[in-house]
């Protein structure tokens, strides 16, 4: 058991690496992976890497075909819109669950995710806390749902879409109260009003999704 538990950590590892700088944007959208490269950059045997590499496919964040091997995922305005229906469908889902089933512990993980939010700094040349803070407040509104293969899918579609944000807007203003937008979908979720927190939540998605293709498309 002793080496697949290594082999399992060094594959978590890889991904979790591989993942950050794809999502970064470090490693551009088309890009190819060269695994001996990888293999050495890392230090890992090529068994784990295979592993990650799997792993990272079945997320959508690379793209295998024969004869040409690894490389990221490209971007394009369908996958965009995709992305965001998926996102629209499914978190609302996730959050109209969550406020039908979530208790007061929910209520304070939203609340304190929110105030972590807010008193985290963007901007300051290094975005990675505002990122994380930023995904925890909207994984941490749909939770209460427990349904964890739900709140899977919805973690890894934010992921992709997280992507497009770095490579497209970075630290450029959106041109809209983004925190405003989530101190409101938090009061109606804790307010327990599944059609207003919902509808704030749809257009919360929908106008990072339209600014995304308006740069996307530039």
């Amino acid at each position: 058991m002793a080496p697949k538990s290594r082999k399992e950590t060094l594959s978590s590892r890889i991904v979790a690496d591989l993942r950050a700088a794809i999502v970064r944007g470090d490693l551009a959208p088309g890009e190819k992976i060269n695994l001996d490269r990888l293999r050495e950059a890392q230090d890992v045997s090529i068994s784990p890497l295979r592993e990650a590499m799997s792993r990272l496919v079945a997320d959508g964040l690379v793209a295998f075909e024969d004869q040409r091997g690894y490389s990221v995922t490209p971007v394009s305005a369908t996958n965009l819109a995709e992305i965001t229906r998926l996102r629209v469908a499914l978190e609302t889902m996730a959050l109209r669950a969550a406020i039908a089933a979530g208790d007061l512990d929910w209520e304070s993980q939203v609340m304190g995710a929110l105030y972590r939010l807010r008193t985290t700094q963007r901007g300051s040349g290094n975005p990675e806390p505002w990122e994380a803070a930023h995904t925890e407040f909207h994984l941490a509104l749909l939770r209460g749902a427990g349904m964890p293969l739900l709140l899977h899918f919805c973690a890894q579609l934010r992921s992709l879409q997280d992507r497009y944000r770095a490579i497209y807007l970075g630290d450029l203003p959106a041109g809209r109260d983004v925190q405003a937008e989530h101190d409101a979908i938090a009061a109606a979720a804790c307010g327990r009003n599944a059609d207003l927190a919902a509808s704030r939540l749809v257009a919360h998605i929908e106008a990072t999704g339209a600014l995304l293709q308006t740069r996307l498309l530039a």
